[in-house]
């Protein structure tokens, strides 16, 4: 294990540099989290979409199954207050589903999902080892209440740019997603079109271009990802896809099933409003038709929800937003603490 490996280790009070993604949505269950955490690596729960009570009795369920350190992560949106008449065209795109799904007509929610600062309370009163954030850094004044509790903070950065920007702004590790990752990009310098840079290209770049951590991912599926990430200057690998299999994991049957008999994947911020990458069907091949005029993500993805959920609870995996990186065919379908094992033998890092 290199020194950099090492170092974040000692600092998170792990023992290998192989920390579970947190894949918001769902598949994050406190069983996943915790077997992952318990295996000696990080595990991650996805907090995004849960409210604040929903996060604490989340990592209270945690603590009871393992006392090893884990992460929450949320997401960075701005506020949303649209129009009717902003909204019409994404209710116009989605009443097809509706009515293929024996739903009603699309209408406007009551709110646009969590406020980032009741979220921010639930993590503080949790205090995690780590928090990380997507598609932005934390305000300046929630990296100081996490530096003041002895919680790390980690942000996603999909260019080298960005990871110069993350550590200006004082976070303490670099999520470096390569463009084969599953779920949402985490651009937020420059458009995903000019972001799309893969993931053994962009560690190296990311490694030289700042002096924090750099925990990799995007594509790496397996021990051999591992250590082609730590060789490439990572200080830890991060794996989402390979555990969404997982028995531990939250992730809907037939998405599992998926996984090894899909087509393939594709990105589309249709879904979301957001660029995600999921297994192609035709929910994601249909939104994407015109995507780039979908709003952003606290509307769109809020908007898109009844249909998804209506379709998963209906078995229709063809209107389901599955989302999955490059890699999907690997993933593993043993427990995931066993799987967390197995990354560090073939990675070599058991030896070390």
């Amino acid at each position: 294990m290199s020194e950099r490996a090492r170092a974040l280790c000692a600092r998170l009070g792990i023992t290998l540099p192989i920390v579970q993604a947190p894949m918001a949505g769902g598949p994050t269950t406190p069983e996943l989290v915790a077997a992952v955490s318990k295996a000696g690596g990080l595990g991650s729960l996805g907090a995004a979409m849960l409210t604040p009570a929903q996060i604490r009795e989340a990592a209270a369920r945690i603590r009871v199954l393992t006392d090893a350190p884990f992460a929450i992560n949320l997401f960075m949106l701005p506020p949303a207050a649209p129009t009717l008449g902003e909204l019409q065209p994404a209710l116009d795109r989605l009443a097809p589903f509706h009515r293929e799904l024996g739903l009603g007509t699309p209408a406007v929610p009551n709110s646009w999902g969590e406020r980032f600062e009741d979220q921010f309370a639930a993590v503080l009163d949790v205090g995690p080892a780590v928090f990380s954030t997507h598609f932005a850094a934390p305000p300046p004044t929630a990296i100081a209440a996490c530096k003041a509790r002895g919680i790390l903070v980690v942000t996603t950065a999909t260019t080298a740019e960005e990871a110069v920007a993350l550590e200006a702004a004082g976070v303490d590790a670099i999520h470096s997603q390569g463009a084969e990752a599953g779920g949402h990009r985490g651009s937020f310098l420059r458009p995903v079109s000019e972001s799309l840079i893969g993931t053994m290209a962009l560690v190296p770049q990311v490694a030289d271009a700042v002096r924090l951590p750099v925990i990799a991912s995007g594509g790496i599926m397996d021990g051999r990802g591992v250590a082609a990430a730590l060789e490439l200057g990572a200080a830890a690998a991060q794996l989402g896809t390979a555990f969404l299999a997982c028995p531990e994991a939250g992730t809907h049957p037939l998405h599992k099933q998926a996984l090894t008999s899909s087509g393939g994947t594709m990105l589309t911020r249709g879904v979301t409003g957001r660029h995600a990458r999921g297994l192609r069907n035709r929910l994601l091949e249909t939104l994407d038709v015109g995507a780039e005029q979908a709003p952003d993500y606290r509307i769109q993805s809020t908007l898109s929800g009844p249909l998804r959920a209506a379709a998963a609870k209906q078995g229709r995996a063809e209107l389901m937003a599955m989302w999955a990186g490059q890699g999907h065919r690997l993933a593993r379908t043993g427990p995931a603490g066993l799987s967390v094992r197995a990354f560090a033998r073939e990675a070599g890092l058991d030896d070390t």
